[in-house]
């Protein structure tokens, strides 16, 4: 069966459409055009603003004219991570989509169903000629997925509805009524190196086979890092002269690092078995959480120069030092991470040490204690920090309009209540709440794993139920 055979057709045939187009965050020229375009081709007020936010605006079907005006709002980019062996360009391809079973994944990349089945749904709703709504404000922003500057920087006057249906939720069962802050810290170090010997015994390291994921939603299941993990292999090693030539570890800021690789050089040979031990102490470690775990050592070419042993110390050292996962649990909603941390990045080249992180929390004031902790850590080794990017979290209305609108929708289509929560990602209904204030929030979806990585995917029969609750809630929509 063909993608666009699935159901609801009008759905994955637009998703299909959106997925031809290359959309990497801060890149998305090429997908702004396409939407504009469609909401050219259909006839309807379409905008662009000053950053590329795109609103696309339909009026109310007849008799529908006087509800309230609903905003649709999804992000046009995409998390782009490939396998290391996968051979995709994605400035120029379009996602290789598949089907496995139940569900819709991609061919060694991400799937960018997140937030891509979002935007399909509302181009679905533009579109069509059959379903009754009132009044709609297409809301496709921009950057969502490095920075969220499209939030941020959206025009305050270019939208005028008062309920906000954001469908950027990754469970069909769950309404998302808040969600956690964030914030960047970034380092740099500029190391000292030295020559090495002609004779100096150089490796390549490679960390691979992890499940990596979403830093917010999936940091709880205790994955590994594979920056962490390549410390690991290197801390404590300086009775054999290790040293540090190069390290580019993880891709992404919002993204649990799945590989890294280094290039070590050492004087004594006895280091491979103490290399061999912690290999397999880690493996048995990360069995359940990470069972796919592969480590591999092979020797390379001298690479002539690399850090030197101070350095590796103070590096080492601080790496090891830095918090990752879940630093705290929150007390007000149980079950749900409150504050955490994902070292994300890590880059050792040519005499430049730089890393990210990216620390989140659904309390402003412990977002910023992990972030001060973090870069507190890589201050001592000497490191210039900054932190940047940082964005509100969403605080939960359980009294919402809207909220008592989809349960009593939702129980009365599948006989069961939904799942009220929180989420530890970040959604961009905190920043578009402060640029719009008195907004009814919510945020639902169908359901997708592994969002951030090569096995992202999206379960099929919940497109369909995602979609019919949409379409049965905007009939719903009380009056102005």
């Amino acid at each position: 069966m063909d993608i666009r055979d699935l159901e609801p057709v009008v759905v994955w045939n637009h998703f299909a459409d959106l997925n031809a187009v290359p959309r990497p965050s801060k890149k998305e020229e090429r997908v702004v055009q396409f939407m504009v375009d469609f909401g050219n081709r259909l006839g309807l007020e379409t905008i662009v603003d000053s950053v590329m936010n795109v609103v696309i605006k339909k009026p109310a079907t007849p008799g529908m004219e006087d509800r309230k005006t609903v905003i649709l709002q999804s992000h046009l980019d995409m998390v782009h991570q490939k396998n290391a062996d996968t051979v995709f360009d994605f400035d120029t391809q379009g996602i290789e989509m598949l089907i496995d079973g139940d569900w819709v994944t991609a061919n060694g990349t991400t799937l960018g169903a997140d937030n891509g089945m979002g935007v399909a749904a509302i181009m679905a709703l533009l579109a069509s000629t059959e379903v009754e709504h009132p009044a709609l404000e297409a809301l496709f922003t921009i950057d969502e997925e490095t920075g969220m500057t499209g939030a941020f920087e959206l025009d305050k006057n270019i939208l005028d509805g008062s309920i906000l249906l954001n469908l950027d939720t990754e469970d069909d069962d769950e309404f998302s009524i808040g969600c956690a802050g964030g914030i960047d810290t970034n380092t740099s170090y500029a190391y000292n190196e030295e020559p090495l010997a002609d004779d100096a015994k150089a490796y390549r390291i490679s960390v691979r086979g992890l499940k990596g994921g979403h830093s917010g939603m999936d940091i709880h299941l205790e994955r590994g890092n594979a920056n962490k993990i390549m410390n690991r292999l290197m801390w404590g090693c300086a009775q054999y002269g290790l040293r540090v030539a190069e390290i580019n570890g993880g891709s992404l800021r919002n993204a649990i690092p799945r590989e890294s690789f280094s290039v070590i050089t050492i004087r004594d040979e006895a280091y491979l078995e103490e290399f061999n031990t912690r290999v397999s102490e880690m493996k048995a470690e990360f069995a359940i959480a990470d069972p796919d775990l592969n480590i591999e050592i092979e020797p390379t070419e001298n690479p002539g120069k690399a850090m030197n042993a101070e350095d590796v110390k103070k590096l080492t050292e601080a790496l090891y030092c830095v918090q990752n996962g879940v630093y705290r649990m929150s007390m007000a909603i149980p079950g749900l991470v409150e504050t955490s941390s994902s070292l994300a990045r890590i880059i050792v080249k040519d005499g430049q040490f730089t890393s990210q992180s990216l620390q989140r929390s659904s309390v402003e004031t412990s977002k910023m204690d992990i972030a001060r902790t973090i870069g507190s850590v890589f201050a001592l080794m000497g490191c210039d920090v900054e932190h940047t990017g940082s964005y509100p979290g969403w605080a939960p209305n359980r009294d919402s309009e809207i909220l008592t609108i989809m349960k009593d929708k939702y129980e009365s289509m599948f006989n069961e209540a939904p799942r009220v929560l929180a989420c530890h990602a970040g959604l961009e209904c905190g920043i578009l709440g402060e640029r719009y204030p008195g907004l009814d929030m919510i945020s639902f979806g169908p359901t997708i794993r592994n969002p951030h990585s090569p096995d992202e995917k999206v379960k099929i029969d919940t497109v369909a139920k995602f979609w019919n609750l949409l379409t049965e809630v905007l009939k719903d929509i009380p009056r102005s």
